[in-house]
C-alpha cells in the first residue's frame, strides 16, 4: 500500500455515504454480494485489501466543464505518477469553441480511460491483456502481456489505451487502484486546479453538483461502451462547437434529442488532391497482410470449388501438374501475410499470445481461421502431389498406385482448406465493424474483401497457369473466359459495395462522412483514379471474354488489365486505412493535433522528446 499523509485536503479523499444499485444503462453498481470484499489488486506486491467499504461497486469519473480551465494540471500529475515519456499521456485535456464575439465559448474536455461496463477494449484484445475488476470496476490493461497490436485502440471511442511505438506495448489508465486501496481519489482529481474533476462510486452527484449527464459536445456516443463517466454543463453551448485541431469535424445540436451530433467542419475546402506519398501509412503491413491472403484464399476456393463443380476448365487445373504450384505459391502468400501481420506488432516474438481471447476477440478468431486454412492447404497439398508427373520425374518411379487411397483425404482437406479460408475472411471482416470507427462499420468491407478474394485468386491462376498452357501449344481462351466469371462478380461486388457506402457516408451523422469527405477532397484525385480503374477492369474484361481467338493483342490486353487490378487494390486498400476517422476526442493546438504532430516531423521539431510526437518506429 502506497503511504498516506496525515494531512490530506478533503477533496483528495474518497466520500461515498450511500450508493444506488444499479446504474442509468441497468447494470448493478455492486459486483459482489455484501460482505465480500473481493481479491487483493496484488499493489506493489501488496497482498493487503483496502478497508473502503464501496471496494466492490463500480466507480466512476465525474467531469464539470464550466470549472475545466485548461491548465493540463491532471495531464501532468498522471503522467508524473505513472512515471510516461512525453509522447504518451493516459489523460488528455483537449477542447471544442463555438460561437461569435463577444458570446464566444471555449469548452475543455479531459477524459481518460471511463472503465466502461461494456469494454470493447477487452473483448478486442486478441491477448486478454485487459481485465474488468470487481473491485472498483476497473479496466486494467497489463502492459507485459500485450503485444502491440493496437487493436485496442482501434475500438475504443476516447483515445484512452495508448500505443508507445517505443516499447511496442499499449499503457492505459488503472484508476490509480492503488490510491483507492488507501481512500483517495486518482492522482488527476487531486491534481485539479478548478475543481473540474471528481470520482466516486458512479451515479453519485459529488459535493457541490447538480447533474450527472453521459454527454457533452465532443463526447461520442455513450452507448457504445456504456463508459462510466459522468458530466456537468450549467453554461448553455452554441448549436455548433469547432474542434481547434486539424480534424475536419465539428458538432452541431440535434433539435430533437438536444445532443451534439459529428458533422463535416470542411477546413479544407473542396479541392481535390492526390496526396499518393501520404498513402503510405504504419498500417502498410495490413495492406500486404490482408491482400495476399484473401488472394491466396480465391487461388485454392475458385480451381477446388470449379473442380467438385465440374468445370471442364478448372477441373484440368487441379488434374495438373501446375495445380501444386498454384498451391505453393498460395501457400508462400498467406504466409507472406503473416509475416507482415506479425512484424506490425509492437513485440513481434510474442505473436503467438495472439489466439489468448478466441471467446469475444475477431482477431484472435481471424488468426485462428488462417493458421488452419494454411494447415490444411499444407495437407491437401501433399496428398495431390503423387499424383504430380514432376514429382514422380523426381523420385524415378510412380506413386498413383501404391498412394491412390489419398485421393478422399485429399478432397476432404480441400474443403476444409476452403471453409477455413472463408471463416477466416468473415472474421477479418468482423475486425473491422467497430463501432468507434463508423466509416469501416458497413457491410461494404466484407463485399470489398470477399470481391477482392474472387479477383485476386482469379488473378493469380492465370497468372500461374495461362504461361504453362501457351508454352504447351494449346489454347487458354477456355480457362480466360472461365476466370473472368469470379473476376467480374468480384469487381461488380465491391462496386456496389463502394456505391452504397459512399451513399450512406454522404447522409450519415457520424465521422464516416468526415472520412468520406477527406476521401474526395484531400484524396479526391486518388479515389476517382481508383473508381475509373474498376469501371475500365469490369469493361475490359467482359469485353475480352468474348474473343475466342487468342492472340499477342489479347494476351497484351490481358497482362495490363492484371497490372490495373493490382493497381486498383492497392490504391483500394490504402485508402481504406488511411481515411477513417475515428469517434476520437477533441485535441488541442498543439498536443493530439495530427497536423501539428507532421508539421513537427517535417521541419524536424519532432527529434526534441519534448515536444512529445511519438516516432514512427519500434
Amino acid at each position: 500500500m502506497i503511504p498516506t499523509r496525515d494531512d490530506e485536503p478533503d477533496y483528495a479523499i474518497l466520500d461515498d455515504k450511500t450508493t444506488q444499485d444499479e446504474n442509468r444503462y441497468g447494470q448493478p453498481i455492486q459486483f459482489l454480494p455484501d460482505g465480500d470484499k473481493g481479491l487483493s489488486l496484488r499493489i506493489n506486491g501488496d497482498a493487503g485489501i483496502g478497508d473502503n467499504p464501496n471496494r466492490t461497486k463500480q466507480h466512476a469519473f465525474h467531469f464539470t466543464t464550466d470549472n475545466c480551465i485548461g491548465c493540463h494540471a491532471c495531464e501532468s500529475a498522471c503522467s508524473e505518477k505513472n512515471d510516461l515519456p512525453p509522447h504518451l499521456s493516459f489523460r488528455s485535456v483537449g477542447y471544442v469553441e463555438g460561437g461569435t464575439y463577444p458570446d464566444y465559448q471555449r469548452l475543455n474536455i479531459s477524459m481518460a480511460c471511463n472503465h466502461c461496463d461494456d469494454p470493447v477494449c477487452l473483448k478486442g484484445c486478441p491477448t486478454r491483456a485487459y481485465t474488468k475488476h470487481p473491485e472498483y470496476g476497473a479496466v486494467i490493461q497489463d502492459p507485459d502481456i500485450c503485444f502491440g497490436c493496437g487493436y485496442c485502440t482501434w475500438v475504443c471511442p476516447y483515445n484512452a489505451p495508448q500505443l508507445d511505438p517505443v516499447n511496442g506495448q499499449v499503457e492505459k489508465c488503472n484508476m490509480c487502484v492503488d490510491r483507492l486501496e488507501v481512500g483517495l481519489k486518482p492522482a488527476c482529481v487531486s491534481a485539479c486546479v478548478g475543481n473540474a474533476l471528481d470520482f466516486g462510486v458512479v451515479e453519485n452527484t459529488p459535493k457541490n453538483r447538480e447533474q450527472i449527464e453521459t454527454r457533452i459536445p465532443g463526447f461520442p456516443d455513450p452507448s457504445i461502451t456504456q463508459p462510466n463517466i459522468r458530466f456537468q454543463q450549467l453554461k448553455s453551448s452554441p448549436l455548433e462547437m469547432t474542434r481547434t485541431d486539424s480534424m475536419p469535424l465539428k458538432y452541431h445540436k440535434d433539435d430533437q434529442s438536444g445532443h451534439y451530433k459529428p458533422v463535416i467542419d470542411p477546413k479544407n475546402g473542396q479541392h481535390k488532391s492526390w496526396n499518393l506519398r501520404r498513402l503510405s501509412s504504419r498500417e502498410n503491413p495490413l495492406v500486404i497482410f490482408t491482400l495476399s491472403t484473401q488472394a491466396a484464399i480465391g487461388a485454392v476456393l475458385i480451381p477446388f470449388l470449379g473442380y467438385l463443380a465440374g468445370v471442364a476448365s478448372l477441373q484440368s487445373v487441379v488434374n495438373s501438374d501446375v495445380y501444386i504450384v498454384l498451391l505453393i505459391a498460395a501457400f508462400a502468400l498467406v504466409n507472406l501475410g503473416l509475416l507482415m501481420s506479425t512484424l506490425h506488432l509492437g513485440k513481434p516474438i510474442r505473436f503467438y499470445r495472439g489466439f489468448n481471447n478466441l471467446r469475444h476477440s475477431p482477431v484472435s478468431r481471424e488468426g485462428l481461421g488462417i493458421v488452419i486454412f494454411t494447415g490444411f492447404l499444407a495437407l491437401h497439398g501433399l496428398c495431390k502431389l503423387p499424383d504430380n508427373s514432376l514429382i514422380q520425374h523426381l523420385l524415378g518411379f510412380e506413386l498413383t498406385a501404391q498412394l491412390s487411397f489419398l485421393k478422399t483425404p485429399a478432397d476432404v482437406f480441400g474443403i476444409i482448406t476452403i471453409v477455413a479460408g472463408m471463416v477466416a475472411l468473415y472474421y477479418m471482416y468482423q475486425c473491422y465493424r467497430i463501432k468507434a470507427r463508423p466509416f469501416w462499420n458497413h457491410w461494404q468491407a466484407a463485399a470489398t474483401f470477399y470481391g477482392n478474394m474472387l479477383v485476386l485468386g482469379a488473378l493469380l491462376i492465370g497468372v500461374m497457369y495461362v504461361p504453362v498452357i501457351l508454352f504447351n501449344g494449346m489454347n487458354p481462351a477456355d480457362l480466360l473466359k472461365t476466370l473472368a466469371i469470379p473476376m467480374l462478380i468480384g469487381i461488380a461486388l465491391e462496386s456496389i459495395g463502394l456505391w452504397c457506402h459512399a451513399r450512406d457516408m454522404r447522409s450519415a451523422e457520424h465521422e464516416g462522412a468526415v472520412s468520406h469527405y477527406i476521401q474526395t477532397t484531400t484524396f479526391g484525385k486518388t479515389y476517382y483514379l481508383r473508381n475509373i480503374l474498376m469501371v475500365v477492369n469490369l469493361v475490359s474484361i467482359a469485353s475480352m471474354v468474348m474473343v475466342s481467338n487468342v492472340n499477342a493483342w489479347l494476351l497484351t490486353s490481358w497482362a495490363a488489365l492484371s497490372l490495373s487490378l493490382v493497381a486498383a487494390a492497392l490504391i483500394g486498400r490504402a485508402l481504406f486505412y488511411i481515411l477513417v476517422v475515428p469517434t476520437t476526442m477533441p485535441g488541442a493546438f498543439f498536443w493530439k493535433n495530427k497536423a501539428f504532430e507532421q508539421h513537427a516531423k517535417d521541419i524536424g521539431l519532432a527529434n526534441n522528446p519534448s515536444v512529445g510526437v511519438a516516432p514512427d518506429h519500434h
